[in-house]
């Protein structure tokens, strides 16, 4: 049974270009599941109908996360000719919602920048890698693993975009704000020398984890919850402030990397919520209610 999710891993990573961290995490679904029911290649429904009772104390969006690995398991080996019917009709199937991201608000972005340039006017590298990520992640939009491990060859010379390699390898342009491009130029004036990455660190890049610190870090300077605060929390804000400046939501999917537009469209569930709350608060008949 190892060898059958060995294979049904590496076609994840050959055919869907899945990324590291999404195999590992499939492992760890598989893995857990036979640990409950044994081999799950001869695994029958009424063995798999066990796994509603283990996996009841889940959230929901974990719950149909682990039944989705499993139906993608019983797939490929149904394909690969191990198996000839599919038990996965047996696994639970939780009625999710997707959550809508959390966002700073524009006040909120202002803050964090506005601590962030008094800093980096000390001139320190420190502070001033901190303002250029800042930049890069409201400004560009991309996720922390694509920003921690820009290469130096990244840095646009003349062209305001940045070539980024993104989920499963795919390579997308992004634009660089003059911001955040003047931002870059301050750094490499202080940047440690390092032939590879934009932001080096200890031989290679900075890890996700410590920009995960550096941001809750700055985030409290600013007087805002450092749990508010996360690298994809400002991406979200990005996508979102863009979306009510009017942007295209097909373009928005290109600055994004989104491989199917569904997932942007989780954006205009967030300027609607923000519509609503706005009638809610402003409209003349909310003021008359209060």
């Amino acid at each position: 049974m190892p060898g059958a999710i060995d294979d049904f891993l590496a076609m994840l990573a050959a055919e869907r270009g899945a990324a590291a961290n999404t195999i590992s995490a499939y492992r760890r679904d598989l893995e857990g599941a036979s640990d409950i029911i044994g081999d799950l290649t001869e695994a029958t429904t009424v063995q798999l109908s066990k796994l509603g009772a283990a996996w009841c104390d889940l959230a929901p969006s974990s719950l149909a996360r682990k039944s989705s690995t499993l139906r993608q398991f019983y797939g490929f080996l149904i394909d690969e000719g191990v198996r000839v019917d599919d038990p996965s009709s047996a696994l639970p199937r939780p009625a999710t919602r997707r959550p809508l991201p959390k966002i700073l608000t524009h006040e909120q972005v202002a803050a964090l920048f506005d601590r962030a340039e008094l800093e980096a006017q000390s001139g320190k590298p420190a502070a001033v890698r901190m303002l250029t990520l800042l930049e890069l992640l409201y400004g560009s939009g991309l996720r922390a693993t694509e920003l921690v491990s820009l290469p130096l060859s990244a840095v646009p010379r003349d062209a305001p975009f940045l070539t980024v390699t993104g989920k499963g390898g795919v390579a997308r342009m992004v634009p660089v704000s003059r911001r955040a491009k003047e931002a870059m130029l301050r750094w490499l004036a202080v940047r440690p020398d390092a032939p590879k990455f934009l932001f080096p660190s200890r031989g290679k890049h900075l890890t996700r984890i410590r920009l995960y610190q550096l941001l809750k870090e700055i985030a409290v300077r600013a007087d805002i919850p450092a749990e508010k605060v996360s690298p994809h929390v400002l991406r979200h804000a990005f996508a979102t402030h863009l979306l009510e400046g009017g942007a295209d939501l097909r373009v928005l999917q290109t600055l994004l990397g989104h491989a199917d537009i569904a997932t942007t469209q989780i954006y205009t569930h967030v300027d609607s919520a923000r519509l609503v709350a706005l009638v809610n608060e402003r409209h003349p008949l909310a003021k008359a209610h209060r």
